[in-house]
C-alpha cells in the first residue's frame, strides 16, 4: 500500500507539528511527514524537525511577491509528492493559485469553533464576547480566511476565570489530539468534500453524514 505523505507548513513553536510526529512514532498514525516548510528561519519548529530527522526547508516570504512565494511552496510540496498539506500554525494566507494545486487537500487547525472568531485573536475574541464554550476546528483551506468547509470540531468549556492565555493552552491540548485524528481520516480515504459539507466514512462505506 502506498504511503500517505504529509507536507506540513508552520511558522512558530511547532507544538501541533509535534503532535503529528508523536502520533506517527507511537504507531497511531500511518503516515509520513514528507517535508516541513517554515517561513521563519528562527522558528523552534525547525529544531523539532531536526531532532526527529524529518526533512525540512526554510522558504522566506520576505522580499517576494505572494505568487513567487507560493510557487516555491508548490514546487517543494510537489517534489515531495505530498498527499495532504497541513497548516500547523502557518501564519500566512494563501491565494487561489496555491489552493488550486491541492484543492480539498489542504487543512488548517484554528483555535475556535468556526465560523465564530476567525482571525489571529480567537481566544481573546471569544472571552470578550462572553461565550461559554470555545474549542478548535480543523477545516479545509479555501480562498477565504478561516472560512473553508469544516472537517472536525472539538468543544472546550470556557471558565469564568479564564484569560486568553490559559484558554489557549486548554484548546491547544485538544488540538494535539484532533489534528492527528483528522490526518488519519484523510490517510484512510474516509473524507469527502461536497460543496461546503464534509462527510466522514465511518464504516468503510461511502460517507453519508457530516461530522
Amino acid at each position: 500500500m502506498k504511503e500517505f505523505r504529509v507536507g506540513v507548513l508552520a511558522s512558530g513553536r511547532g507544538t501541533d507539528f509535534q503532535s503529528i510526529v508523536d502520533a506517527i512514532e507511537k504507531g497511531d498514525l500511518d503516515a509520513t511527514i514528507a517535508v516541513l516548510i517554515c517561513n521563519n528561519k528562527d522558528a523552534p519548529v525547525i529544531e523539532r524537525a531536526k531532532r526527529h530527522e524529518i526533512p525540512w526547508q526554510h522558504i522566506d516570504h520576505r522580499g517576494k511577491s505572494r505568487r513567487e512565494f507560493e510557487e516555491e511552496l508548490v514546487g517543494v510540496l510537489k517534489e515531495r509528492e505530498v498527499d495532504l498539506v497541513v497548516f500547523a500554525g502557518f501564519m500566512r494566507l494563501v491565494t487561489s493559485h496555491f489552493i488550486e494545486h491541492f484543492r480539498d487537500r489542504i487543512i488548517n487547525i484554528h483555535p475556535s469553533l468556526l465560523p465564530s472568531f476567525p482571525g489571529t485573536h480567537a481566544q481573546r475574541d471569544a472571552l470578550e464576547w462572553g461565550v461559554r464554550v470555545s474549542g478548535c476546528t480543523v477545516h479545509i483551506v479555501d480562498e477565504s480566511a478561516d472560512g473553508g468547509p469544516i472537517v472536525f470540531q472539538k468543544a472546550v468549556p470556557v471558565q469564568p476565570e479564564d484569560s486568553p492565555e490559559n484558554l489557549a493552552d486548554r484548546i491547544l491540548r485538544e488540538e494535539h489530539k484532533v489534528l492527528p485524528h483528522v490526518i488519519r481520516l484523510f490517510a484512510e480515504g474516509r473524507v469527502k468534500v461536497v460543496g461546503r459539507r464534509v462527510f466522514i466514512d465511518e464504516e468503510g462505506r461511502e460517507a453519508l453524514r457530516p461530522v
